[in-house]
């Protein structure tokens, strides 16, 4: 099964490149957003990883320190086909002593105390340094420099990436099984549920792209405040509201579907009906913070900073034919 080509916003790609050759061409730093307590019953750890991913790691943590894997926390999901840095939050119930903890490919950068478990979704942003290898890539640095500046002021469209829906969209058979009524373990369950609702939002963000209105406000539209959950719903436009979507203070939103949606899918629907899954809303827009640049022959290296729950490829494609060494 394969996934459409949904449409690109700012024209077509430039070049064609790979990403993720080697663990450094993929470099994401999380970025937590508040303080920690100095206190309390959880070790909060920065860890760095190369060619690990987020859950294996979080168990060999349980495992160390003593305590079930389910009490160990983590803010996201982070590539394994890559170097990462992210916060996990550990329960310090034996009084583990860290610097005992080795493991090959991971190192432990700092350790805090906090009250509380780290949650998912917790995080304020990710920091990318990205680089895209291909040929004759210098010929292109001024049609680059021109893309960039434009991302940098209008965003990207913000579709949920391939990765998603997994490798050969195989998520999508998963999803239809669910919705004939297959019975699945609750972690599959919600990646169905994840797919489903994914997918969904693409081919209704793809129709905006094709109309040109993925940036703009319509009247009824939800509306998403940028860089928080605030949503609204514009019942009309006026100068207000066209300004602020202009500054990108605020971005067109739609819904995730869930229970009672009407979601043009009748299985898929009857599905999230049934599971009373209950609807929600994303941001259309994807706004793209600190943007640099630096190109040469065979490389295009690329910096940016992104909030939580979106996709960096959702950039990368609206630059380059990308293809995954790692999948």
């Amino acid at each position: 099964m394969s996934l459409p080509d949904w449409p690109r916003a700012h024209g077509v790609a430039l070049f064609a490149a790979t990403i993720r050759e080697r663990p450094e061409d993929f470099d994401v730093t999380e970025e937590l957003g508040y303080e920690f307590s100095g206190d309390g019953e959880h070790d909060y750890l920065y860890v760095q990883k190369i060619g690990t991913n987020t859950e294996w790691l979080a168990r060999q943590l349980a495992d160390f320190a003593g305590v079930p894997a389910r009490d160990v926390g983590y803010s996201g999901l982070k590539d394994r086909h890559a170097i990462t840095r992210q916060w996990y939050s550990v329960p310090r119930w034996n009084s583990p002593d860290w610097s005992d903890f080795l493991l090959e490919g991971v190192s432990l950068l700092e350790c805090a105390r906090h009250s509380r478990k780290l949650r998912r979704g917790a995080h304020k942003a990710n920091r990318f340094g990205i680089t895209l290898r291909g040929t004759n890539l210098q010929q292109h640095a001024v049609a680059l420099a021109q893309r960039l500046a434009t991302i940098a002021t209008k965003g990207v469209p913000n579709y949920f990436g391939e990765q998603r829906f997994g490798r050969s969209a195989a998520n999508l058979a998963l999803a239809d099984a669910w919705a004939d009524g297959k019975r699945l373990p609750r972690h599959k369950r919600s990646l169905a549920i994840s797919t489903v609702r994914s997918y969904l939002f693409n081919q209704n963000l793809q129709r905006r792209v094709d109309d040109g209105t993925w940036d703009q406000i319509l009247p009824g539209d939800l509306v998403n405040l940028d860089g928080s959950s605030s949503v609204f719903t514009a019942d009309e436009v006026d100068a207000d509201i066209e300004r602020r979507v202009a500054e990108m203070d605020i971005h067109p939103a739609a819904e995730l579907s869930g229970e009672g949606s009407n979601c043009g899918h009748e299985k898929w629907q009857l599905a999230l009906d049934k599971g009373r899954v209950k609807t929600a809303s994303r941001s259309l827009r994807l706004r793209v913070h600190e943007l640099h640049l630096d190109v040469d022959d065979d490389a295009c290296k690329l910096s940016f900073c992104l909030g939580r729950g979106v996709y960096a490829t959702s950039v990368l494609r609206e630059i380059a034919d990308v293809t995954d060494a790692a999948r």
